[in-house]
């Protein structure tokens, strides 16, 4: 005989109150979602310390009462600590939620609330999210003086967004990912809406992941490998409630980095994601990117939530099982531990949430086919229940060692809001890093700080001062000089302070040390003088970048030098601060194609790209006068390398970030080889970068001059004079 559960239908569009068979007691695997099985949908929730679960089941986004709910039995719908139930004849786009009983005891860690209506932490797709109400979502009563240890009665069904059951069917014409390797990558960061939303990106789809596929010849055609996306995993764009204090509008959520829905692609990025379309814009938006041969890399944040501290919202997983997903304080479990700078941290080496993160990432790879992984604050996931740094931590041994995500890109961003700092040794090879240690010793190189030269010459040569030591080789070393988090490019030779009076903080956010100049300049100038230093310094830069060893990433825009003008934590500008106004494209058309040269340079030299460290016979190291260099001069601010290309051309590397011009001896070469200009950034179009071996022959030449704050290649040609 079947088992059933205690069902009440609310209204009439689902059919008949169900005959014994339509609810069952289902299967407690898969652990967590809504699965189709047969002829109904498999129900799973976990939750250990719940006294009892609802199903409820909702025609519209914005209904604040169920068309129908099924109780949960604990005797015949629970298996150790899983729920579940099987119901009959769900159909694609159905919504539902859940509520959870149990006890409301903040200070021992527990604060179930039956009253709020809660999201399937393994839903796929969500939607209601444009008018959902965070604070009708606490789970205490904000209006009591025991703030969070009074419990809601408020009941937020109509202001909170509902789960959608999907059906898995989308047509993936036997893509295959690229599997680029790290030697051939070159990734791009960008935000979805922020790519193509303004009006001068001339796409059909603004905003969206559709819009974002209309874009992928321009990528091609850069020099692009990878895509880079900042969070796409459902969020709530419109949680703040403060005001831009110069414009008064609504600050957003822009960014994206607090999630609420681990496997729900963003409903706003897609074209229609009432019913849970998303699912499939994205597939195709992947789909496309593989047929360009380019790799789909997310940003997930698997470090925190949403619902904040104890004060924050109650959204999915602290009303499902507060004790065991989150990180609590020991001397009170009221609180949350906060190595996230957001309010909480995810008990992330806990043997349920280990799974639980490890089921995101499957989905994401055997579902959606993305190629890549970059962690935000990873350091975060190697924490214990207390908070300490773990030797082995298992869950990042999980990741790097699970059979499904062994062929996936995994970055991590080696350090948390908690004083963590991992560049270098975080967990094991399998694992490459966002170098920091890049970004702040190039930028402070061509500032012109002393004593430099050394760690200038260790990051172009992938960094092996960081890496070597724990086995780990130049790919271990993701190369960057801007990304989301800080100034563009353009704003790092155009500011020397921060701007960022637009957040509503008094400008007491973001980091205040950002090795950045303005060339003379405070912001915008029409002075020709300091533009042609600014288009120099960012040359500098991109030279840099894609001459190094290690995996080279690009801020999106930074190739037509988009400005955010001088703000460097644009987290909540979902304007024209942050958009990518695309028609920087032609006025800044020589740093385009610079960005594009320097690509393409990369890829012609094998040898800038191998994935080990350079061994003393591959590379020799000069100062101007063709001697040695003499690193310990903290004054001197101009070196050269020379790499031998073997099979290839030989390259010799010049460096002047000093404010003088500098002649540089140049090495002999045998007779019936010659030395050609490939690139100096001190030149404008089209004599600052040439085509591989077409420029100019210095046949006769004993020094190159190179101007100030100026880099320059030479490479051998064993062919005619031009």
């Amino acid at each position: 005989m079947a088992e059933t559960a205690a069902e009440h239908n609310l209204a009439g569009d689902l059919g008949a109150p169900s005959e014994v068979g339509d609810v069952q007691a289902g299967n407690p695997l898969p652990i967590g979602g809504a699965h189709q099985q047969g002829a109904g949908v498999n129900f799973v929730l976990f939750s250990r310390h719940a006294t009892a679960v609802h199903l409820e089941f909702y025609q519209q986004p914005e209904d604040s009462s169920p068309n129908r709910v099924i109780d949960f039995d604990p005797v015949r719908h629970r298996t150790g600590d899983v729920w579940h139930v099987w119901v009959r004849g769900i159909r694609a786009g159905q919504l539902y939620g859940y509520r959870v009983d149990g006890l409301y005891l903040p200070d021992q860690g527990h604060r179930f609330n039956s009253r709020k209506l809660l999201l399937d932490p393994y839903a796929r797709a969500i939607t209601g999210v444009e008018n959902w109400d965070f604070l009708a979502a606490r789970g205490y009563d904000s209006s009591s003086s025991l703030t969070d240890l009074s419990i809601s009665t408020t009941d937020n069904a109509g202001t909170t967004p509902k789960c959608i059951f999907t059906q898995d069917h989308f047509d993936w014409e036997s893509d295959s990912p690229p599997k680029r390797s790290a030697s051939d990558t070159v990734i791009y960061e960008t935000h979805v809406r922020g790519f193509t939303i303004h009006p001068s990106s001339g796409v059909s789809h603004p905003g969206t992941f559709a819009g974002l596929t209309e874009k992928i010849p321009y990528l091609q055609n850069l020099g692009v490998t990878a895509i880079e996306l900042m969070p796409v995993l459902e969020f709530n764009e419109n949680e703040s409630d403060r005001l831009n204090p110069i414009t008064g509008e609504r600050l957003k959520n822009y960014w994206g980095y607090n999630p609420v829905a681990f496997f729900a692609p963003k409903q706003s990025y897609c074209i229609g994601g009432r019913h849970g379309h998303q699912i499939n814009e994205f597939r195709e938006m992947v789909k496309i990117c593989h047929r360009a041969g380019i790799e789909v890399i997310l940003d997930v944040v698997l470090n925190h939530t949403a619902e904040g501290d104890e004060l924050g919202p109650t959204i999915s997983l602290r009303g499902i099982e507060n004790s065991i997903f989150y990180m609590l304080e020991e001397g009170g479990r009221r609180y949350y531990k906060d190595f996230t700078g957001v309010g909480n941290t995810l008990n992330a080496n806990h043997p349920v949430v280990r799974e639980f993160v490890r089921n995101v990432l499957r989905y994401w790879v055997m579902h959606m086919h993305v190629d890549g992984f970059r962690f935000d604050l990873a350091s975060v996931l190697g924490r214990d229940e207390h908070g300490n740094i773990l030797r082995n931590a298992p869950l990042l041994e999980d990741i790097a060692e699970d059979p499904i995500l062994r062929d996936v890109k995994i970055i991590a961003e080696a350090w948390d809001a908690g004083g963590a700092y991992q560049v270098g040794s975080f967990s094991t090879n399998r694992w490459t890093e966002w170098n920091g240690q890049f970004r702040d010793d190039v930028r402070r190189f061509w500032a012109g700080d002393a004593g430099m030269m050394g760690s200038f010459a260790s990051r172009i040569c992938g960094s092996s001062d960081l890496y070597e030591s724990s086995g780990k080789g130049p790919a271990s070393s993701l190369n960057f000089v801007t990304c989301h988090d800080g100034f563009t490019l353009n704003d790092l030779v155009s500011y020397r302070q921060k701007h960022n009076d637009e957040n509503g903080e008094n400008n007491r956010d973001g980091n205040d040390a950002n090795d950045s100049d303005n060339c003379g300049v405070e912001g915008p100038s029409r002075d020709p003088v300091v533009e042609g230093v600014r288009d120099r310094m960012i040359k500098n830069f991109l030279l840099t970048l894609f001459i190094s060893r290690g995996i080279p990433m690009l801020l999106g825009g930074d190739e037509f030098r988009r400005t955010q003008r001088g703000n460097n934590n644009a987290y909540c500008q979902d304007n024209e601060v942050s958009w990518l106004d695309w028609s920087l494209l032609e006025k800044h058309k020589e740093i385009h194609r610079f960005t594009r040269g320097m690509m393409a340079f990369r890829r012609a030299h094998p040898v800038l790209r191998r994935e080990n460290f350079y061994a003393d016979t591959d590379i020799k190291w000069f100062g101007p006068n063709g001697a040695s260099p003499d690193w310990a001069d903290q004054r001197q601010k101009s070196f050269a390398c020379l790499i031998l290309g073997l099979a290839e051309p030989d390259l010799f590397l010049l460096f002047n970030a000093d404010t003088k011009s500098v002649d540089f001896a140049i090495p002999a070469l045998p007779v019936g080889k010659i030395w050609r200009l490939a690139v100096d950034t001190s030149r404008t179009t089209p004599d600052d970068l040439f085509d591989s071996g077409k420029g100019p022959s210095l046949q006769g030449q004993i020094s190159y001059r190179l101007e100030s704050r100026s880099s320059a290649i030479l490479l051998t040609d064993s062919g005619g004079v031009a």
